[in-house]
């Protein structure tokens, strides 16, 4: 039937019959708020590229995943910027890193947050790639062996979820062989499975203090102009024992995060990186735009693209504006 049997405003006239009209739903619950841990004590270090987002020492972050989880967030996902770093990134496998203090600290005060740890070498490595390198190349077999060390130190520190990121060959597997060989067969591997070479990744590299030396890292990281390859990496993470898949950014890799949703079974998730944060946040500061109804609709938006969960540096600004609940628009 059509105009004017069919008036589809009937379902907008109020809140309450929008609401039950609606299709899809956000709430704190699908967030996971990003931090970055650094050594010392009561250190606080605004990042300037991400407004409200810091560096903060592990005191303080206990004391920030107190207030997230009072707000209603369920998860972090965190960091570690070293304070030393080497050719191997050897402080990431350190047991007493800082994600590894990091983790102990919060599980000990939150112990209902779940915890996240990505797991790369970017932020421990002198040169600021993910992984070894030879010959100015990254050497993947030669970095599945330092997986295994990253890997089993968040394990034994609590980790809820291990986070691979460097997008290596091999990785997912190799995590989940050396996981259930020591006896964490029920610790799940979130994998950055599509993960791309991106401009979006600016500010993070500030706050992680991760830049590349020399070099990029389009020979790991993937090319943006490529789906049928995000779908068979993603296929691979899958076969190799991923419990969760990642796309990531979010916002300019939608359609990869719908074709994800529709061919996989798993879990989707969807990293709002610290770039499609920061262009949200500035624009607002200018009085460009409505900083907080675009935060709200663009995560609607990555939900409606099929993300069951979103990692996003708003996922505080969301909390305190929606008091834990769900997030009407």
């Amino acid at each position: 039937m059509t105009f004017p049997t069919t008036r589809l405003r009937r379902l907008r006239q109020s809140e309450s019959i929008r609401l039950l009209a609606r299709e899809t739903s956000l709430h704190t619950q699908n967030l996971i708020m990003p931090m970055f841990l650094v050594g010392g004590e009561k250190v606080k270090r605004p990042i300037s590229s991400m407004p409200g987002v810091a560096n903060l020492s592990v005191d303080y972050a206990v004391e920030e995943a107190k207030r997230y989880q009072d707000l209603g967030l369920k998860s972090v996902l965190l960091f570690g910027i070293p304070e030393h770093k080497d050719d191997s990134g050897s402080s990431s496998w350190d047991d007493n890193g800082i994600i590894q203090q990091g983790v102990r600290a919060i599980k000990e005060s939150c112990p209902d947050l779940a915890i996240v740890t990505d797991l790369c070498f970017c932020e421990y490595t002198a040169h600021g790639h993910c992984g070894i390198m030879r010959d100015g190349d990254l050497d993947n077999d030669a970095t599945l062996e330092i997986t295994v060390k990253q890997t089993l130190s968040h394990a034994r520190a609590g980790a809820d979820i291990i986070a691979p990121s460097g997008m290596i060959d091999g990785a997912v597997g190799t995590m989940r062989d050396a996981l259930d060989d020591e006896g964490f067969s029920n610790l799940p591997i979130m994998a950055y499975a599509a993960k791309f070479a991106s401009g979006f990744y600016g500010p993070f590299r500030e706050a992680a203090q991760c830049a590349p030396q020399f070099g990029d890292r389009r020979t790991y990281q993937m090319d943006p102009a490529n789906t049928r390859e995000a779908l068979r990496e993603i296929e691979l993470d899958i076969q190799e024992g991923a419990d969760i898949i990642m796309i990531k950014p979010a916002m300019a890799y939608m359609d990869i995060i719908t074709k994800a949703k529709e061919h996989f079974a798993l879990p989707v998730a969807a990293y709002n990186v610290s770039g499609e944060y920061a262009m949200v946040k500035a624009a607002a500061q200018n009085g460009w735009i409505d900083g907080d109804r675009i935060m709200v609709e663009l995560l609607y938006s990555l939900r409606r693209a099929g993300a069951d969960i979103i990692i996003s540096y708003f996922a505080e600004d969301i909390a305190r504006k929606f008091k834990g609940g769900a997030v009407n628009y």
